[in-house]
C-alpha cells in the first residue's frame, strides 16, 4: 500500500479504490489532485477521445469547445463559482506536472461530461443532423432510512452507481477534500472531478447525500449554471438541508436532473428532493421512515411535463422493477436495518419480473435487480428498443453504505467492482459478445473486492 504525496495531499490504493486527500486553497488542492491522479487522467483522456467520437460522431475537441462556451461564463469572475474554476485549473497544472498533457479546458469538459453528452447534446443535436435524439441516461439504486425502519432509529444510507462500464470503471476514487473555506467533503468520485457525480457524499455540516438520476428527463437550459458546480457549492457551503436545496435550485439549468436523498446526521431528518428544470419537490421525514431511489420521478409534474418514457411502474424495466423490489427488501428488514443489512439490500439480485410477489421473486442478476447486471441480461423483456441493448456492458460498479454515526466521523463502507462482489472479466466478456469488440482496450476487468471502511484523514502509512 504505497503512499504518494503532493504538498499536503496524498494518495494510497486499497481494494480497487484510489484514496485521495487534498487540502488548502482552490488551486493548491486542485494541483495535489491532478498530480496524484495523473496516470488515471491520462487513461481517461485516451478513453473519452475515442468513445466520444464513436458514440456521437463529434470529436472530443468539439465538446471541449462546447464546455468553454456553456460553462465558463458562470465561473470566471463570479464570486460564487470562481473558486471551482481555480480548482480545475489546478488539477490540470498538477496533472501536467505528473506527466499527463491536459488543459484546464479539458478538465472543465470532463467535469461537465455527463451534462454535455446526456443533456446538452440530445437537445443540440438537431443543429447538426435531422434525426430523433435519445433521452438522457439513468443510473443507480439507493435508499435512505431512519426512525422505525432502522435498528437504532438513526439514518442508514446506501447507494450503488450504474453506468456503462467503459465510463463507470473510472468512478473508483475516495476523495477527501479539506478546503480552506467551507465544510470538509468526503465522497466517492472520479479522477479530475471537483464533485462526486456518482453522488455519495458526507460533509462536515452533517449532511449525508446520495441520488438516483431522473430517467427520461429531456430539458436543458444553457443560460443557467451547470449541476456539477451547483452541487459542489452545496456540499462545501450548505450548513443544513434547506440551504442545500436552495443552493441547488439557484440558477438551475436542469443538467443531471436527480432525485436527491438527503439526511442530517445531527438532527436525524431525511429528505427526498426531486429537482427537474421548472419543477421541484421536497418531502421531509416520510411516515414510512424511508425513501428509495429507482430512476423514475414521483412528482407528477416532473414525470409528465418534463420527462418522457420514464419506466415508472413498468416492471419490465429497471425503474419499475426496483420501485417494487427496494420496498420489499426494506419491509423484510424493517426495524433492523444496519450498515450490514444495507450491504445486503444494495447487493440484491431479486428479479420481480415476470412475477410480482416477494415469495415468487427470482434470483436472477439482470438489468432489473438492485445490483444491476445488463452484461448478463438477454433483454428478452425489453420494452423499449432505444434503451440499453442485450448483454450491454453496463450496470452496478460499486456499493457504498453508511449510518449517522459514521457520517459524524466522515466515514463510510465501500465496495469496488459492484455491490454483490461478482467479478467482471473484460476479455472473456468481449470474446463471448463480439458486438462490443470496439471497446477492446477501453474496457477493463474488475475483480471481486471486499467491503472496506474509509474515513476522512485516513492515512495507513502513518497508522
Amino acid at each position: 500500500m504505497k503512499e504518494k504525496k503532493s504538498g499536503k495531499g496524498y494518495r494510497f490504493d486499497e481494494n480497487g479504490w484510489i484514496y485521495l486527500h487534498i487540502e488548502g486553497d482552490a488551486f493548491e488542492r486542485g494541483f495535489q489532485h491532478g498530480f496524484l491522479a495523473a496516470p488515471e487522467l491520462d487513461q481517461i483522456l485516451k478513453s473519452v477521445k475515442y468513445l466520444t467520437y464513436f458514440n456521437t460522431g463529434k470529436t472530443w475537441e468539439f465538446f471541449v469547445d462546447a464546455a468553454v462556451s456553456l460553462f465558463l461564463k458562470f465561473l470566471e469572475g463570479d464570486d460564487d463559482y470562481q473558486e471551482f474554476l481555480n480548482e480545475m485549473q489546478g488539477i490540470a497544472a498538477g496533472a501536467r506536472e505528473g506527466g499527463t498533457n491536459v488543459t484546464w479546458q479539458e478538465i472543465l469538459a470532463w467535469n461537465g461530461y455527463e451534462e454535455l453528452t446526456d443533456y446538452w447534446w440530445p437537445n443540440a443535436i438537431d443543429k447538426y443532423r435531422y434525426a430523433p435524439s435519445g433521452c438522457c441516461k439513468d443510473h443507480c439504486s439507493a435508499f435512505m432510512a431512519h426512525g422505525e425502519a432502522t435498528a437504532d432509529g438513526k439514518i442508514v444510507m446506501a447507494h450503488n452507481t450504474w453506468n456503462n462500464f467503459e465510463m463507470g470503471q473510472f468512478c473508483n476514487v475516495i476523495l477527501d477534500i479539506n478546503p480552506s473555506s467551507g465544510h470538509e467533503i468526503f465522497m466517492q468520485s472520479s479522477p479530475g472531478f471537483i464533485e462526486s457525480q456518482t453522488d455519495f457524499f458526507l460533509t462536515g455540516a452533517g449532511i449525508m447525500g446520495t441520488e438516483t438520476t431522473i430517467g427520461g428527463f429531456s430539458l436543458y437550459d444553457e443560460n443557467e449554471v451547470p449541476e456539477f458546480v451547483r452541487i459542489r457549492k452545496a456540499m462545501q457551503y450548505a450548513d443544513n438541508l434547506d440551504e442545500f436545496v436552495n443552493l441547488m435550485k439557484k440558477k438551475n439549468n436542469g443538467g443531471y436532473a436527480n432525485s436527491w436523498l438527503l439526511g442530517n446526521s445531527k438532527t436525524n431528518d431525511i429528505m427526498r428532493f426531486e429537482l427537474g428544470l421548472k419543477f421541484y419537490n421536497v418531502e421531509l421525514n416520510p411516515t414510512e421512515h424511508y425513501f428509495v431511489g429507482f430512476n423514475a420521478p414521483l412528482d407528477p409534474r416532473i414525470r409528465n411535463l418534463e420527462c418522457s418514457n420514464t419506466g415508472f411502474a413498468d416492471i419490465r424495466r429497471h425503474q419499475g422493477a426496483r420501485q417494487v423490489r427496494l420496498p420489499q427488501l426494506i419491509k423484510k428488514y424493517y426495524k433492523s436495518i444496519t450498515c450490514e443489512i444495507a450491504q445486503t439490500i444494495i447487493a440484491d439480485h431479486g428479479d420481480v419480473y415476470p412475477v410480482e410477489t416477494e415469495a415468487d421473486t427470482n434470483i436472477n442478476p439482470c438489468s432489473r435487480t438492485v445490483c444491476g447486471h445488463y452484461e448478463l441480461d438477454d433483454r428478452a423483456y425489453m420494452s423499449d428498443p432505444s434503451r440499453p441493448k442485450p448483454y450491454q456492458p453496463r450496470g452496478a460498479v460499486d456499493g457504498k453504505v453508511c449510518d449517522s454515526g459514521m457520517a459524524e466521523n466522515l466515514s463510510f463502507w465501500a465496495r469496488w467492482g459492484n455491490s454483490c462482489g461478482m467479478e467482471f472479466d473484460a476479455d472473456t466478456f468481449l470474446d463471448n459478445h463480439p458486438q462490443w469488440d470496439y471497446l477492446r482496450g477501453y474496457l477493463f476487468s474488475r475483480s471481486s473486492q471486499d467491503w472496506t471502511q474509509f474515513s476522512a484523514g485516513q492515512n495507513p502509512m502513518r497508522e
